[in-house]
């Protein structure tokens, strides 16, 4: 079977569990870059509910075939800056960093992005790591009745992510000019996810630039809270020997490779 053949089949799976998106999917070209935007469009729109074996087998086989085409990143080999040897700066796609766990910045329902193809980093990460992700956050929500608040953190499986885990932590939206609650929820979200991590165990963690892009903190005050955060955690003994600051603009590398030396 080639690989548009595989997709094609996987639409079919998911259009037979939503049949409402058939009207939909008709507008995609039969060729294989159309018919991977209609997979991801529904994997991205599709509910938690339970899942299809055989579906699994197929997404899981794509989605590592596409792991290893995009290059996989390891965290151990990222060069460390030079006044703080636990502390990396990469600039690139977060889900192909292989590290204990990445960093998702989130929304309160903790159930990835439902906009199709939107170029969120919660819509990526859950996007490359499968739709077992949603299912595994619905458990953790549906047990906890209530939105997740702004600075905790959840941490589930990677699945398809070259990452072993995501921490998943939700940050403060900015509506006008930043209160010195959003900078202490921020500075929050940094300090959950390190202990959690730090509680699990795990040695080398990736944050990506929380509350940024569209939740609108400005992205030099939320990277100088990242930072003050980090390096006063790493001060005290925890199993984290590792910190990565992972950037995607070029304004956000510059900012953390000035503030970092």
């Amino acid at each position: 079977m080639s690989r548009l053949e595989r997709i094609q089949s996987l639409n079919r799976l998911l259009l037979n569990e939503m049949p409402e998106y058939r009207g939909q999917a008709v507008r995609f070209p039969a060729e294989e870059t159309a018919q991977r935007r209609l997979l991801r469009s529904l994997m991205n729109v599709r509910p938690p509910m339970p899942l299809q074996e055989d579906f699994l087998a197929a997404q899981d086989e794509l989605l590592s075939e596409e792991r290893e085409e995009k290059g996989v990143v390891e965290a151990d080999a990222l060069p460390a800056t030079a006044a703080h040897p636990q502390i990396a700066v990469w600039q690139g796609d977060i889900t192909r960093l292989r590290t204990d766990a990445i960093v998702n910045a989130a929304n309160s329902a903790l159930l990835g992005c439902f906009h199709p193809c939107h170029g969120c980093i919660d819509n990526a990460i859950h996007s490359a790591a499968g739709i077992q992700l949603r299912n595994e956050c619905s458990q953790i929500m549906r047990a906890q009745n209530c939105p997740e608040p702004n600075g905790k953190a959840k941490l589930t499986r990677g699945y398809n992510l070259p990452a072993r885990y995501v921490l998943h932590t939700v940050g403060p939206i900015i509506y006008g000019r930043v209160t010195d609650q959003d900078r202490e929820e921020l500075a929050s979200c940094y300090r959950s996810c390190l202990e959690l991590a730090a509680e699990k165990g795990l040695e080398t963690v990736a944050f990506c630039c929380i509350s940024t892009g569209e939740f609108r903190f400005p992205n030099r005050e939320a990277a100088e809270i990242a930072v003050k955060t980090v390096i006063t955690f790493l001060q005290t003994p925890t199993s984290i020997r590792k910190v990565i600051f992972n950037v995607f603009k070029d304004i956000d590398a510059e900012i953390y490779r000035e503030l970092l030396g």
